[in-house]
């Protein structure tokens, strides 16, 4: 709390300057109020022209369009500030300058793989053409080219249904670590699960262990404080913390939701679970947390220790060792199907897993299922759920029974009525918070990663998502699945009923989700 007030007492005067500048434009500009007006009028047909005009989902046109009725001047102000692409500029620069300074090595393997994919070189990667496996090749060349990460042979694949298992897991690997550790988190707050992790550095600091960690700012907030950044300090962990709420920035929404473990280029542990004690069960929060996490090994891993080495040589003059890119093996000591690792950004020019989402609802022949926390989906996301529903392709969505946030639970049950319509099968987690991110379609393809269901994840932050084909995770995800569902309750069209003020306040609420 001593960290928020701190960045509000540094945040109000700016505010409060600008309302003055503001104001006093204003005063200066009163004896031409007509001229003005008018001026406003043009300016006002411009921005509404560019909004529709403007490659974007249908629902945040709707937000700011509305915005702009009720208040033209602020919402033409907020637009440019932080409603479109435009403002994530500054970060995707210095990312792609990052990106360009990365190790000869590293570049070299990331760029062999993407031609083999553009070359059509999956039989060596294992993926067959034909009977379906094909348009899976295309959908996975897609997230490539969009996204620049290359699709590898999976090995050592590890899926853990719960959050505990995982961080024991990560402990163990981190316990072996030589070279380096690498970790980045949205949330880190302090008690059992950060106190052992933090154990595990610090001995590994002492050994001559290259350790780093990235947090996002506004993610942690309120959890991870100055005095936890000089014990990382003394600890000899560097570390970044991702764009900084110094003030008032175009940038301001763009956060770093991603979550990843990486240890001496021959590991790599991502999933949903933060570095915080309700992740493992240590403090109860909205009853049971019921989250999951991965693990993979092998030439899969360099994917992540790029994203991460991206990221970091972006905001630091430390730059990544190049000697450690060269860790990660080049070859598969056994083949456990295909991982795209990939990370998605908001500054990307089509939103890559919202995309992959659709497309392979449009290919599901039996089934997609789903884990998601919150459901605030787009219109090009919600029509696909829709169409194979009303095909028969057997849709389910797993959502929290106990939610950690009132208004976005709500938000999120003003989503249910068309996809229930349609033939979606919506179940609530009775013993508490699903925090799981996950699908799964046919036997074939799944994903695990950090992506929610909601605007902010698919369009506004910077998340991480891998795709796996034919690997045994897929049959572990989806154990785990119908174990889960036996613990939920489906959710029918008549718990939906709200009468009039409820229908309408659903429908405001789902013009403003994509603010949450």
């Amino acid at each position: 709390m001593r960290r928020i007030l701190k960045r509000i007492i540094v945040i109000l005067p700016l505010v409060a300057l600008e309302v003055a500048l503001i104001w006093l434009l204003l005063t200066w500009l009163h004896p031409w109020a007509t001229q003005v007006a008018w001026l406003l009028r043009l300016l006002g047909v411009a921005f509404v022209l560019f909004i529709v005009s403007y490659r974007q989902e249908g629902a945040y046109r709707v937000l700011w369009l509305v915005f702009f009725s009720a208040a033209p001047a602020v919402a033409t102000v907020a637009y440019l500030m932080w409603g479109n692409k435009r403002t994530v500029r500054p970060i995707s620069r210095r990312m792609e300058e990052a990106r360009k300074r990365l190790s000869v090595e590293d570049r070299l393997r990331i760029e062999e793989r993407q031609e083999l994919q553009r070359m059509g070189g999956n039989a060596l990667l294992g993926i067959e053409e034909g009977a379906g496996a094909g348009r899976v090749s295309q959908s996975l060349r897609y997230v490539t080219n969009l996204s620049g990460y290359p699709a590898e042979v999976c090995e050592g694949a590890r899926y853990y249904p719960l959050g505990r298992p995982c961080w024991q897991a990560m402990l163990g690997e981190m316990r072996r670590a030589r070279h380096f550790i690498y970790l980045e988190y949205f949330i880190i707050e302090d008690g059992l699960m950060w106190g052992e992790m933090c154990e595990v550095m610090r001995r590994k600091v002492e050994e001559g262990v290259d350790v780093r960690l990235i947090y996002d700012d506004l993610g942690s907030l309120p959890t991870f404080s100055s005095r936890d950044t000089a014990r990382l300090d003394e600890m000899g962990v560097k570390w970044i913390a991702f764009n900084k709420v110094a003030f008032i920035s175009g940038t301001l929404n763009n956060r770093s939701h991603r979550k990843m473990l990486i240890v001496d280029g021959r590991v790599a542990f991502s999933g949903g679970i933060n570095l915080a004690d309700e992740y493992i069960g240590e403090v109860v929060k909205s009853g049971h947390w019921k989250d999951i996490g991965f693990r993979i090994c092998g030439p899969a891993v360099g994917n992540y220790l790029h994203m991460f080495a991206q990221f970091w040589n972006a905001f630091s003059e430390d730059q990544i060792p190049e000697r450690f890119f060269e860790l990660v093996p080049r070859v598969a000591r056994e083949q456990d199907g295909i991982v795209l690792s990939y990370y998605d950004s908001p500054g990307n020019r089509d939103p890559v897993s919202n995309n992959f989402y659709v497309e392979m609802l449009g290919n599901a022949r039996e089934y997609a299922w789903f884990y998601t926390p919150y459901l605030m989906l787009g219109d090009t996301l919600m029509d696909a759920f829709v169409r194979a529903a009303r095909r028969g392709v057997d849709v389910r969505i797993i959502m929290p029974g106990i939610p950690d946030k009132a208004v976005v639970f709500r938000l999120s049950r003003s989503f249910y009525r068309p996809l229930l319509d349609a033939g979606v099968k919506i179940y609530q987690y009775d013993p508490g918070f699903v925090h799981a991110k996950a699908s799964l379609y046919d036997d074939e393809v799944c994903t695990l990663g950090t992506v929610n269901l909601d605007y902010r994840s698919l369009y506004l932050h910077f998340e991480n998502n891998s795709i796996f084909w034919r690997s045994s995770v897929l049959t572990d995800l989806k154990r785990d699945y119908l174990e889960t569902l036996e613990r939920c309750t489906q959710v029918q069209a008549d718990d939906l009923r709200e009468g009039l003020l409820g229908t309408l306040l659903d429908g405001v609420l789902r013009i403003f989700a994509p603010l949450c």
